[in-house]
């Protein structure tokens, strides 16, 4: 039987985006746009081709109205209320507060560590989205590790998989579970289709935490690596002792006179003016403006054969003795001088090198070094392009860093203690999200009336400001559902889910439907730790529920299995946005996450399909 020219074409665009997806030349939500301009396109391409002969006939995939839906969409407008909702309560310090109670308790034993971080995170998740979750509490448990003398890697992986399984506790935990309750709603059969309910995944996904948390307090904590082991100074992290130094300016140095931001402006050197020391003062950026004067010393970051040159050429001796270590960098005034700084998914960074983006300039800080997964970047740094989860060693006043702290580009790893904390908006905060929660789940009103209206009352409240709801989204997540959304539409109505569900559903003629439930599971979850969650839902949905309703199964169980595939992407940093927040912090390795989340990742597919047979039922 011949394929319909609407299928192929739709199988054509589904692996372009697949392979874009997993290589990421360009972020992901730019190829969630290319492909919704690509669907509307189609149409009007088609008939010009049709008029002139080419074609024997049109294809339509999408309307405008449906190419465009997914900007309109109740998922979009859910997800993008809930980042709002996950700002307001970050900005109370609430869960700054519970970091600190938990370093009191743990007292720096590793266990009491590991199972606080995956005891806050796991239910937190489940109520303020697990990638806000995570971002809010990475610094804490950086600063946990710190006091505790524990390895950071040993910490960060589990609190990226306990946000992960949080998040299937609720309909808001994540992203994905709101797109999937849109997508079963409008494609599973009349009879049955409906939204999720808001505790609808919690029995199956209370299952989950506690067997990840055993798994992670156990297996896990056995194969978890200490990349980065326990330390007493960033510098020492970073391996610095080679590339900091101090020098003197000499009396007959070229260099008198001239600013900090000029001196070294032409020179062929690899190499940062960090900190100037005078009249026994301390001084950080910005320096550009500061004249150089005979007796400054400054702080440099090089390379020795570099150093060697630069002593030479620009008139500068070393300073005898002289250790540049984290106490040194800390001599200025204020709580805190250096930090590691993740670059954030979404980030306007992604792409730019720090030269590009005047980092230096308009930031006020100057970076030491950065981290690439187990990568130490110490040399001509300048000129690499960032990447996500890109961890930056970076010097700046206490000001400095607290702009970095509030910039949505940025998560600083470590806690700042000048925030400015709404901490008497804390009841009122919770609250909204609470009432949020009980309207949704009472049915008293949609998810996404209830999360537009919390979102509305937290500005109301004062809990944030106007300016400040903008921040808060993560716009990339925005734009990345709005461009997916159509292509399950098009793989619906091209028939491109049908006859992908008669392939599966042929594989039944060998596989009782328990195991063919599984396969579902494996596939998503795979596909999950290539591309998008997100996306990975949007193409296994229409499947699956076609599937099901050609083997006479209940179509929720298959979505179900589906979506909780989708949000356990355990294998690869790439897979999941709170895996690229810890991949630089812990110093992983890519093969780490397979170490780890491989066999945690075998549990889930029998644990899973097993939990979705006995709280969703196979039959109809």
């Amino acid at each position: 039987m011949p394929v319909a020219p609407e299928v192929l074409l739709v199988f054509a665009i589904v692996v372009a985006v697949l392979v874009l997806f997993a290589a990421e030349p360009v972020p992901v939500d730019i190829t969630a746009l290319g492909l919704l301009v690509t669907l509307l396109l189609v149409g009007p391409v088609s008939r010009t081709l049709v008029g002139a002969g080419l074609l024997a006939g049109p294809v339509e995939l999408v309307s405008v109205d449906q190419g465009l839906s997914g900007f309109a969409n109740a998922a979009t407008l859910t997800v993008l209320a809930m980042f709002v909702l996950s700002e307001g309560v970050r900005r109370t310090g609430i869960v700054q507060r519970l970091g600190a109670f938990i370093s009191r308790i743990t007292q720096g034993d590793e266990t009491k560590q590991l199972g606080a971080t995956i005891g806050l995170v796991g239910p937190i998740s489940g109520l303020i989205n697990n990638t806000a979750a995570v971002a809010i509490l990475l610094p804490m448990v950086t600063d946990l590790a710190d006091r505790g003398r524990t390895s950071p890697s040993k910490l960060l992986l589990p609190l990226s998989y306990a946000s992960m399984v949080g998040g299937t506790l609720t309909l808001i935990g994540t992203s994905t579970n709101i797109l999937a309750s849109d997508l079963y709603s409008r494609l599973a059969p009349e009879a049955v289709a409906r939204e999720f309910r808001m505790f609808e995944f919690l029995p199956l996904g209370a299952v989950l935490l506690i067997i990840g948390s055993i798994y992670l307090l156990t297996i896990g904590r056995w194969l978890t690596p200490a990349r980065i082991e326990p330390r007493a100074d960033l510098t020492e992290e970073f391996e610095m002792a080679d590339y900091l130094t101090e020098v003197v300016v000499r009396p007959d140095s070229p260099l008198i006179g001239q600013r900090v931001e000029n001196a070294l402006e032409d020179t062929p050197f690899d190499v940062d003016l960090v900190q100037l020391i005078r009249d026994k003062r301390v001084f950080l950026e910005p320096l550009g403006q500061k004249e150089i004067q005979a007796g400054d010393v400054f702080a440099v970051r090089t390379d020795r054969d570099t150093l060697v040159e630069l002593l030479d050429v620009e008139g500068l001796d070393l300073v005898p003795e002289a250790t540049v270590d984290e106490d040194e960098l800390e001599a200025a005034e204020g709580p805190k001088n250096l930090v590691e700084v993740v670059i954030a998914p979404g980030s306007s960074l992604v792409g730019e090198s720090l030269a590009t983006a005047s980092f230096r300039q308009r930031y006020d800080a100057t970076v030491l070094a950065f981290r690439r997964g187990g990568e130490l970047i110490r040399q001509r740094m300048d000129d690499v392009p960032l990447r996500v989860g890109d961890t930056l060693l970076v010097q700046a006043s206490a000001v400095s860093l607290e702009r970095l702290d509030a910039n949505r580009n940025f998560i600083v790893a470590q806690e700042i203690e000048q925030h400015d904390y709404r901490e008497s908006k804390t009841p009122v905060a919770v609250g909204i999200v609470g009432l949020v929660v009980a309207l949704a789940a009472l049915g008293v009103m949609p998810i996404v009336v209830s999360a537009l209206a919390g979102a509305l009352a937290m500005v109301l409240t004062g809990c944030l400001r106007p300016p400040e709801v903008y921040d808060a989204v993560q716009w990339d997540v925005i734009f990345l559902l709005a461009g997916v959304i159509p292509l399950g539409i098009a793989m619906e109505s091209s028939g491109a889910a049908g006859l992908l569900a008669d392939a599966v559903v042929a594989a039944g003629d060998v596989l009782p439907p328990l195991l063919l439930l599984g396969t579902f599971y494996v596939v998503t979850a795979l596909l999950t730790n290539v591309v998008s969650n997100n996306a990975s839902v949007v193409l296994m949905i229409p499947v699956a529920i076609e599937a099901a309703g050609t083997l006479g199964a209940n179509p929720l169980a298959f979505a179900m299995a589906v979506t909780f595939a989708a949000s356990t992407a355990f294998m690869t940093p790439v897979g999941y946005q709170t895996n690229l927040f810890v991949y630089g912090p812990g110093g992983y390795k890519f093969t780490d996450y397979i170490r780890v989340g491989g066999p945690l990742q075998a549990i889930f597919a029998v644990v899973t399909t097993i939990g979705v047979d006995f709280f969703f039922g196979l039959g109809l």
